[in-house]
């Protein structure tokens, strides 16, 4: 059973109480101080708005290091052709808005409601929440949004309207990332997208050992 927070405080009980699954707690609200701590201590929240808030740290945790990049033949062909032109925070809400309503194979509904979209616009105007975004003659065509708190990026979600386009803004960002010292892009959960790109899994004690020591500040 998740740990019901409360709604005065925002600390959130230790990973070892998560169930199988990774889930950890329920309730509370999506405050910008509840999300950074959350970041801060390995929980992320997840659920539709059929429920109340709920905060996951699943082990173990799929994560990319920067320097482990796979990046196949095809996709170098792409990056060399230059289909797509990329972008830093020009669109968050535009990029947020198209992966709350991007159709997934298996997923009914979306887990981005209006509430975690104006939490993360909030995040995102306070220099925390970062979009990356693929243009093809001048339409947005692909990208992804998360947290970036020092060396270490927490994915969210990201969405592709054209083939190719979010995986090229992905690997174009990783790339530039791990030159500015980027450690670790959390990508939460295993998926066979991420996989190809040399994401892996990682025991959630490392994982957490990782950011102990992590500072909240955006960047």
């Amino acid at each position: 059973m998740p740990v019901w927070l409360s709604p005065h405080r925002i600390d959130f009980p230790p990973a070892h109480l998560a169930d199988e699954e990774g889930l950890l707690a329920a309730g509370g609200d999506l405050s910008t101080a509840r999300l950074l701590n959350a970041y801060r201590h390995g929980t992320f929240p997840w659920y539709d708005e059929t429920t109340v808030p709920l905060w996951w740290c699943p082990d173990p945790r799929f994560v990319l290091f920067p320097n482990r990049l796979k990046v196949s033949q095809s996709m170098k062909q792409v990056l060399r052709r230059g289909e797509f032109t990329f972008t830093h925070n020009q669109a968050f809400a535009e990029v947020i808005a198209a992966c709350a309503g991007i159709k997934r194979p298996g997923q009914h509904g979306t887990w981005i409601t209006e509430e975690v979209e104006l939490a993360y616009n909030q995040l995102h105007k306070l220099g925390y929440a970062h979009s990356y975004e693929a243009w093809k003659e001048g339409k947005l065509a692909g990208g992804f949004y998360g947290i970036r708190m020092g060396n270490f990026f927490f994915g969210e979600s990201m969405f592709s309207r054209v083939s190719n386009a979010s995986k090229a803004v992905f690997i174009t960002f990783v790339k530039q990332f791990e030159a500015e010292g980027g450690e670790l892009i959390d990508c939460q959960v295993e998926t066979p997208h991420l996989a190809s790109l040399g994401a892996e899994m990682m025991g959630r004690e490392e994982f957490l050992e990782m950011i102990a020591d992590l500072k909240v500040s955006g960047k």
